[in-house]
């Protein structure tokens, strides 16, 4: 056959094509389950009635165990009012595509996890076994942690409001065992006067110092705050708005400080692992008997040596005669006040997704949410995560790319 040159016709018009935009896709109905938290010393939950109210009356479905928001002063009639599901059976909160919670998943949560699940809960880093996140892979979940959720401004608003709460605690906690009631040393903690004021250390001069900060000097207590970085020191002053003592964190200025205080708060963060201790036993021994240690910094260990875990329960313990408070999640204690914190965030956040047909279309439109997500339909995207448990590293931004 001969070869024929191609034919055009006159008949046809030919046009170029449009450019085809990436449309945002219709919004989506989520179904959100809430299940009772039975890990230790929770008493918060991540969504408040107000919360589910707002999210029900945009076309969502929620599901709730029964009682769930009991250690909080939530009602079961509050949550059924807002238009929640009220359930009594547990597996039938884990049959919900999107499951919110308020404590970390732990193993006992692990076989009622369903394929595919979507789960947004803290992650808490000193507890975490390599066993739970190979079932979560296993199982393919996608999951949020509070701790690295951004917000647009690139700050964590959870871990911010947990923190301020945990900070503005902390004097209300060092007064109260201050006082003869509890065997404290008598004082009063604040500024009377003609009465030398009481001393306050604290170390560490993020968002939790910054509180404890600010209420111990609202009380007119004397504060002297210690950090190894400068930049925080200054931030932390403007902020108060105010010049308080600050120090780098200096071993002999540290126990020479600490040997005439009333109150000593450990505040150190740790953005990997564990916090470092920086406050020797020897210079605890050299405190004054009846003075206060407040460790916050015992979820991830303490920067104290003397500090070691207490409860809700038995918060304290004496140490060369020094009262040690050592209680993990200490915005747990003010529960209510924190499940509103956790809910403000979170019930944007839920209704943004619905909106935007789900978190998977989400994710591509909100990058800053990429930082919240540590495994993504069961590949674990953490990188901190994985060097530590060496499980497989997979980049999320790869994952979200091939999945358009």
């Amino acid at each position: 056959m001969p070869h024929q040159k191609p034919f055009v016709s006159s008949t046809f018009s030919y046009e170029t094509l449009e450019e085809t935009l990436d449309i945002k896709p219709k919004g989506a109905q989520l179904h959100i389950g809430i299940p009772k938290e039975i890990a230790f010393q929770e008493n918060r939950i991540a969504l408040t009635p107000d919360a589910v109210s707002v999210l029900v009356s945009n076309g969502h479905e929620v599901t709730i165990e029964h009682n769930a928001g009991e250690a909080a002063h939530f009602a079961d009639k509050d949550y059924s009012e807002a238009g929640a599901r009220i359930v009594y059976n547990r597996e039938d909160v884990y049959k919900a595509p999107i499951l919110v919670k308020s404590a970390p998943l732990i193993d006992e949560e692990l076989p009622l996890l369903q394929y595919n699940q979507m789960i947004v809960s803290p992650i808490h880093l000193t507890i975490l076994k390599a066993e739970l996140l190979q079932k979560m892979m296993d199982k393919r979940i996608t999951a949020i942690s509070f701790e690295n959720l951004k917000d647009d401004s690139g700050s964590y608003p959870i871990v911010r409001s947990m923190s301020e709460i945990a900070g503005s605690a902390v004097m209300l906690i060092a007064a109260q065992y201050l006082g003869s009631a509890n065997h404290g040393k008598g004082v009063l903690l604040g500024g009377v006067s003609g009465i030398a004021p009481t001393k306050v250390i604290i170390i560490g001069a993020g968002i939790v110092g910054e509180y404890a900060a600010r209420a111990a000097l609202a009380l007119g207590a004397s504060v002297k705050v210690f950090d190894n970085s400068v930049y925080r020191l200054k931030r932390l002053q403007n902020n108060i708005g105010q010049r308080l003592w600050t120090s780098v964190i200096e071993p002999r200025m540290l126990a020479k400080q600490l040997k005439t205080c009333e109150v000593a708060v450990g505040a150190l963060g740790s953005e990997t692992g564990r916090t470092p201790i920086v406050v020797s036993e020897e210079m605890v021994s050299s405190m004054r008997r009846g003075s206060v240690v407040i460790d916050v910094s015992i979820d991830r260990g303490g920067c104290f040596e003397t500090s070691d875990m207490t409860t809700h329960e038995n918060p304290i313990y004496l140490k060369y005669g020094v009262i040690h408070y050592c209680v993990p999640n200490i915005p747990s204690g003010f529960a209510r006040t924190a499940s509103q914190a956790i809910s403000n965030v979170l019930m944007p956040l839920l209704l943004e997704a619905g909106e935007d047909g789900g978190f998977e279309q989400m994710v591509w439109h909100q990058i800053h949410l990429r930082s919240g997500i540590y495994m993504f339909k069961g590949a674990l995207t953490n990188f901190y995560l994985s060097e530590r448990f060496n499980l497989k590293y997979t980049d999320l931004n790869l994952l979200i790319a091939s999945q358009r």
